[in-house]
Parts: C-alpha cells; sequence; structure tokens
C-alpha cells in the first residue's frame, strides 16, 4: 500500500465520520426528543402530531433508498452525498421557519426526508465498504459509530441549549448551519473507491449477488426481519428517552445527559462490535447485545434512580450499536458488493419505515393511555422475535460457498488498509 494510498484512505475514513455525525439520524431523531413537547405545547397539537414527521420521513426514505442506492452503484456515491448534506442542511433552515398548520410543518419535514436519505449513513457505508475489505467491520463502526456517535450525543445538548435560550425554531436553525459544515469534507476528501479499482470494469470489487438474487435467499429475509425489529425498536426508544424519563419527573438536563450516554456507548459499541465481526463473522454475536437492550428498555420504563437511568442508557446503547455496526457488513459479506448500494438501499428502507413508524405508535400509544409501557413491552417483545430470527441465519462464510463464490468479495491487497 502506498503512502499515497493511504493518505487518500484516511481522508476517506475522516470525511465518511463527518458526514455520518452530521447526517439526519444525529440531526433529527436524535433532537426530536427535546423538540417534541415544546412544538406540541406550541402548536396546540397531540404530541404522535409531531413525532408523525418521522412516520412521513420513513414513507420518503423506504420509497427513495433503493433508487438512491441503485444511483450510487451507477454513478458513484460523492456527488449525491454532497447534494444530499446541501439540502438536508437546507431543509432543516425551512423547519425553523413552520407557521401553526401541519401541512405547512410536514412538506418542510418532505424536504428534510428526502435530502436527509441521501446523505444517509447506510449510502456512506457504501464509499467505506469500497475502500475496506479485512478491516471493513472496525472501519464501519469506527465512521458510523464515532460519527453518528458524536453527532447524537452534540446534537441534542445544543438543541437544548438553544431551546432553553432562544426557543425550539432557534434550534433548528442552529442544526441547520452545522449540518451544512460537512459539505467541505464530502467535496474534497470523499471518494468512491481506491484508484487501482476505478474505472476497470472487472475488478473484484464487481462481484456480487444483485438485488433479485439476494431476494431468492433465507439469508435476505431473515436478516431483514431481524435489523428491522432492532433498527426500529431501539430508535423508537432513543427518540423518547426524554419524554419518558421528564414523564416520570426526571429533569431535562438528567433525561438529556442519559441520552448523550445512550448515544455515546452506541459510538463505541458499535466500534466494539465491528471489530468482533471482522474477527468472528457470525451474526449470533449479536444476541447477547440485543438482550442487553431489551433489559435497558425495561430499566428506562420502570425505574427512575439516576444510576439506574444511566445503565438503562449504556444498555441500550450496546443494543444500538450492534444493530447499526451489524447492517451494511452483513449485506457486503452475504450479497457482495457489485450491487451493495441498491440492496443496502432496500434494507435501510425497510428500517426506516419502522423507524418512522414506530415512534408515531409510542406516542399514539402514549395519547391514549397516558403512559409509554405499553409500548415498551411490546417493543422488547419484537426484540426477542429478533433475536431468534439471528440465530438462524447462517454463517457468511458457509453461505458464500453454498452460493459459488468466496465469502470476501475482493482477493487480499486488492483494496487499501486490507
Amino acid at each position: 500500500m502506498s503512502a499515497s494510498h493511504a493518505r487518500q484512505a484516511a481522508q476517506v475514513a475522516i470525511a465518511a465520520t463527518i458526514a455520518n455525525t452530521l447526517c439526519m439520524t444525529a440531526a433529527i431523531s436524535a433532537t426530536i426528543g427535546v423538540f417534541l413537547v415544546p412544538i406540541a405545547e406550541d402548536f396546540g397539537w397531540p404530541r404522535a402530531g409531531v413525532s408523525g414527521v418521522l412516520g412521513l420521513i420513513s414513507v420518503i426514505s423506504a420509497i427513495s433508498y433503493p433508487l438512491i442506492g441503485r444511483a450510487m452503484d451507477r454513478f458513484g456515491a460523492r456527488w449525491l452525498l454532497l447534494v444530499g448534506n446541501l439540502g438536508l442542511a437546507a431543509g432543516i433552515l425551512l423547519v425553523s421557519r413552520a407557521s401553526g398548520t401541519m401541512l405547512d410543518f410536514y412538506w418542510r419535514f418532505a424536504v428534510v426526508g428526502l435530502f436527509g436519505t441521501m446523505a444517509a449513513t447506510g449510502m456512506v457505508s457504501k464509499v467505506v465498504s469500497n475502500w475496506f475489505d479485512a478491516r471493513r467491520g472496525l472501519m464501519l463502526g469506527v465512521t458510523a459509530g464515532v460519527g453518528n456517535g458524536v453527532g447524537a450525543t452534540i446534537m441534542p445538548i445544543v438543541a437544548g441549549l438553544v431551546l432553553t435560550s432562544h426557543g425550539w425554531r432557534a434550534g433548528y436553525a442552529t442544526i441547520g448551519m452545522i449540518v451544512a459544515l460537512a459539505a467541505p469534507f464530502i467535496a474534497l476528501w470523499l471518494r468512491d473507491a481506491p484508484p487501482a479499482v476505478q474505472g476497470a470494469p472487472a475488478a473484484p470489487l464487481a462481484s456480487g449477488m444483485s438485488l433479485g438474487q439476494a431476494m431468492r435467499t433465507s439469508a435476505f429475509w431473515l436478516m431483514l426481519l431481524a435489523v428491522a425489529a432492532g433498527a426500529g425498536g431501539m430508535t423508537a426508544m432513543f427518540t423518547h428517552v426524554v419524554p419518558i424519563l421528564t414523564g416520570h419527573g426526571v429533569g431535562l438536563a438528567e433525561a438529556t445527559g442519559v441520552v448523550a450516554v445512550f448515544a455515546l456507548v452506541t459510538a463505541g459499541w458499535q466500534v466494539v462490535t465491528g471489530g468482533l465481526l471482522d474477527r468472528f463473522r457470525t451474526p449470533r454475536l449479536l444476541l447477547p447485545m440485543y438482550a442487553s437492550a431489551m433489559i435497558g428498555m425495561v430499566v428506562l420504563q420502570f425505574y427512575t434512580g439516576s444510576l439506574a437511568i444511566i445503565l438503562a442508557g449504556a444498555l441500550l446503547g450496546i443494543g444500538m450499536g450492534a444493530e447499526y455496526a451489524a447492517l451494511s457488513y452483513f449485506v457486503s459479506r452475504y450479497f457482495g458488493l457489485r450491487h451493495f448500494g441498491t440492496i443496502v438501499g432496500t434494507f435501510y428502507a425497510v428500517v426506516a419505515f419502522i423507524q418512522g413508524v414506530a415512534p408515531m405508535l409510542m406516542d399514539m400509544s402514549f395519547d391514549r393511555t397516558g403512559s409509554y409501557a405499553g409500548a415498551t413491552l411490546t417493543i422488547v417483545g419484537a426484540l426477542a422475535a429478533g433475536m431468534v430470527l439471528l440465530a438462524l441465519l447462517p454463517h457468511p462464510d458457509r453461505f458464500a460457498q453454498g452460493q459459488g463464490r468466496r465469502a470476501d468479495d475482493v482477493a487480499p491487497g486488492d483494496l487499501v488498509l486490507a
């Protein structure tokens, strides 16, 4: 590996990390819990009316993820990611100017959803997977974990500080301006693939299944359902940490601190999980991590002591970190890289839909019962089902052999930092 390749690979990793730090997960999902009650009170809406924008975003993402992924497979990811980042920043600024009508509020979040999907972590993972092979799990964990974790830690703090002093509109305006800071790094440092791969149509990087071929395997559906259960449930809890805890009498500052713990552990655990996946490569590695999230949900819902709720945030972070680290990694290992954007886009479409619907359903349950307890226990059950599905997945090496191809997508030495 030349010094030039090493420098470019480092730049790609840094740019991907920054892009993930300032993506829709950190800017919208991590802050909606902070803004939920103030917006609902300002407009006189039920909470489900506000969190319903996540459902709208999920529908937009579900439709656009596969299309964006296919476009990235064909034309490259760099410029699409740049347009997505700038459009996301502009959309968040539009939200800060929303009027008191629900239609106006929702169309502004539709802009956020469309451009945010273009610059989402799943799309960034295509570039990272192209650049790294033997250390793919670790680098996906670092770029997504550190990126999303830092973003999801900083953004709620920023949102809370600006909300307290200037209101939710100023909070969204500030977040929109921060998101735009990723644009120069994406434009200057992000590259779709190493120079040795670019322009070589017969390169080993081009191996892998099409979406249709992947969908004809049981591994595709087992993983899709397991990931949907995990991502939907854990994201719903993440967006509701503040409402759940403040509803139990916990102060806003302490509740936001639990969100920070949740996000930081998620970030760190993605790196840990990525390194473990590079070594063990089995989806069963995730089983105890899903179990920790289930315990964290129960503790968060039914205990209010400071130590207990911090522990709950940490346990939930382990589960979410594992799920986020595993999705792109296993898509690349089971189905290859040739149509990675299309396939991972399909997975993220389903995940995005569940992530959007689940928080809205939680708030509908709250509006009806005055408690999040029933919704929390339902999510615990969904995670238990996800564990069963993960246990049924074959090892990716055996799966690849059964499909008549190598489990790895490229020969050793073909990609930098392998």
